[in-house]
């Protein structure tokens, strides 16, 4: 019988198995990269990578995030999986389950949760994981460019990566229906491989992740520590009339009339230990990993 493969933990002071980690990461996600985002210093204690190496080359991997959940306004210490995946060369020997299985050790008794494609929908049930629905959500708002255009942000700049952190971890949550505080390295991973809409500055404690497509605004987060009139910001945020809203997020506390838009078929929410809401939500995008 063959050994069980060693697995290595890869964290924050790891530059070398970083490293490997990023090489990793195209040959098994396509455009997903993780090199810039590294760069940024933004892989912290709170991210760790479990995987088996082979001469130096990670062939296999399952990542966790620690996160502050909301549920229904409570808060929930959690993880969130991600990364999860074996290069093409190595699948078919079980190294999967072997990193999977160190990472679910390594959370211990702690509620988790991933986002997974329609390709592997039927895998992590086998872990004791359980789909759930994950809601759209839309409003119709007919709105005109008005005054000049928020002035965006760019991540690039160490003090604006120090400013989202500040409004992640201190400001009010997007959403408390399902949402969570402080994620602003998931956040910025998006920004860091272009999947995220661009970051605005509405005034020194309020930003928002938006843009226009056709003629729906796409709004796919906001950072701020205070509520604020968002309706009053649209005309600054378009270059075009519009006449839809789509939100990123369960859009509760800003927009309470936006109506159910259809499930959000794009990445697909699977929990363990984890009891959500029995209203209709949608995990904000920025904090997927």
């Amino acid at each position: 019988m063959n050994a069980t493969p060693q697995v290595t933990e890869i964290g924050a002071g790891d530059m070398g198995l970083q490293a490997a980690f990023c090489d990793f990461i195209p040959q098994v996600f396509g455009r997903a990269d993780f090199r810039r985002w590294c760069q940024w210093g933004e892989w912290t204690d709170d991210y760790r990578a479990y995987a088996v190496l082979e001469e130096g080359r990670v062939v296999a991997n399952t990542a966790v995030m620690r996160m502050r959940l909301l549920v229904e306004g409570r808060e929930v210490e959690a993880w969130q999986l991600g990364a999860v995946g074996c290069v093409p060369s190595h699948r078919g020997r079980g190294l999967s389950r072997v990193v999977m299985d160190a990472a679910l050790d390594a959370c211990g008794d702690a509620p988790m949760l991933l986002f997974a494609n329609p390709r592997v929908l039927q895998y992590y049930p086998r872990f004791g994981f359980q789909p759930c629905k994950q809601t759209l959500f839309a409003a119709a708002y007919e709105a005109w460019p008005e005054g000049p255009l928020a002035p965006r942000l760019d991540l690039e700049d160490a003090a604006v990566r120090a400013g989202l952190s500040a409004l992640s971890n201190e400001g009010i949550p997007v959403t408390e229906r399902f949402g969570a505080r402080g994620y602003s390295t998931a956040a910025s991973w998006h920004m860091a491989n272009g999947f995220a809409r661009p970051l605005s500055r509405l005034g020194d404690d309020a930003w928002i992740s938006a843009g226009v497509e056709g003629d729906t605004l796409y709004i796919d987060d906001i950072f701020a520590r205070e509520p604020f009139d968002l309706r009053a910001w649209v005309p600054r945020l378009i270059d075009r009339p519009i006449r839809t809203v789509h939100f990123g997020f369960t859009p509760e506390r800003w927009w309470p009339e936006a109506a159910e838009a259809g499930e959000d078929l794009e990445a697909f929410l699977f929990v363990r230990g984890l009891s959500l809401s029995r209203e209709p939500h949608g995990f904000p995008v920025l904090a997927r990993t």
